[in-house]
């Protein structure tokens, strides 16, 4: 027996004002159990995902007015939950703890009339930060802030490899080629290569359009077997493999901060459960916080030997007409920033043949990932239209 994604919810989402985390997340719940042609009556099943709001929790289900139900939790993997929730899911479905598991994200960062960076400020006075032991003297050192530490991992991984900045800017380049072709993407309007350059610095060497978007709104998917999934509304998205990888980074010397993360490991454990290759992917959904993110979990996903990955970015080879299509939907840095959730409803929508003009042409296998803290936590997922085996 194997387990299918069938319910895909999705807000409104970007500057979307009015609306509470966990009104957001309800809403996500009941879109994904309409698209699935459940009713929230058949869900047994409940994970759930905050981001910066710290909201919601496991409340939600009181919220949707869910009973019953025999799985029931608050998952926080950071930028890596999505596709763990979707693993643990299918795991409870697979041994007989639940049969339909709803996993949702919700957050609401943005405020009106304040910046999207006032958004992820740790020393904002809503939140001051409180510096201690260690991590004190790298704040006194200027790394105040998560753009600094991946600014930080970017130039170790420029300084050994030779990438450069407008390696980078390929990746945001061919991004927002396939925003173009996504009407929920918050950027459309299309960028060069001297546009990126151009962007004002945030924390050397990232410019600003190596950087995510901040944004409201939450996303939901629904899990279930794939015996029960080919009776419902929309076609099945199939798990074939899952894992997980958290090197635990220490910045000091010698260690491999910047030059290799937990894709690696989290890649093969669910490449080899899917029973594929990285040469058997057509289509990847990478956690892009940054341009930076996505070149160094394709080295190590095995799409390029190390090292070479801004060379491979700079080949076309991720934008349309590609021969690697990645991040179908403008990804984080030009659709909506919801985690892991990002990449995993491009994954869906790509799997159902619904992209419409960004539409890959060949989905057979599709790879998605998800990265949280400073490298320190990734997901990886393998899915298809396609049964296993079949």
């Amino acid at each position: 027996m194997g387990t299918s994604i069938v319910g895909l919810g999705m807000t409104e989402l970007g500057r979307v004002y009015g609306r509470s985390p966990r009104r957001l997340a309800a809403d996500a719940v009941r879109l994904a159990a309409a698209d699935a042609g459940l009713a929230l009556g058949d869900l047994d099943g409940l994970l759930v995902s905050h981001g910066m709001s710290g909201s919601p929790g496991i409340e939600l289900a009181d919220t949707l007015g869910l009973r019953d139900l025999r799985l029931l939790a608050l998952v926080n993997s950071y930028g890596a939950t999505a596709g763990a929730m979707v693993s643990y899911a299918a795991m409870a479905v697979l041994n007989g703890s639940a049969t339909t598991v709803a996993c949702v994200f919700a957050d609401a960062p943005l405020k009106p009339k304040q910046s999207a960076g006032s958004a992820y400020n740790r020393d904002a006075p809503a939140g001051k930060a409180e510096w201690y032991g260690f991590g004190g003297m790298t704040a006194a050192l200027g790394l105040r802030s998560v753009n600094s530490h991946y600014a930080l991992a970017a130039q170790r991984h420029m300084a050994r490899y030779g990438t450069t900045s407008e390696q980078l800017g390929a990746i945001a380049v061919a991004t927002r080629r396939w925003a173009a072709g996504n009407p929920l993407a918050q950027l459309r309007e299309p960028i060069t290569i001297e546009d990126h350059q151009r962007s004002r610095w945030v924390s050397e060497p990232l410019h600003l359009l190596d950087c995510c978007l901040v944004s409201n709104g939450a996303v939901a998917v629904i899990v279930t077997s794939a015996d029960r999934a080919r009776d419902l509304a929309r076609p099945p998205v199939h798990l074939w493999g899952w894992g997980q990888g958290h090197p635990g980074h220490r910045k000091e010397r010698g260690s491999d901060f910047g030059l290799a993360t937990g894709a690696a490991a989290s890649g093969a454990a669910a490449m080899k459960m899917a029973g594929v290759t990285a040469a058997d992917v057509d289509v990847c959904e990478l956690y892009d916080c940054y341009t930076y993110t996505v070149l160094v979990t394709l080295e190590d996903y095995g799409f390029c030997a190390k090292g070479e990955g801004g060379a491979f970015a700079a080949s076309g080879a991720l934008g349309p007409g590609g021969s690697l299509p990645t991040n179908t939907g403008g990804g984080q840095l030009s659709a909506y920033y919801m985690w892991g959730m990002t990449p995993l409803s491009e994954a869906v929508i790509q799997a159902r043949g619904d992209g419409g003009r960004r539409q890959a042409p060949s989905t057979d296998v599709i790879l998605v990932s998800g990265n949280g803290g400073i490298l320190d936590h990734h997901s990886t997922l393998v899915v298809s239209p396609h049964a296993k085996g079949a």
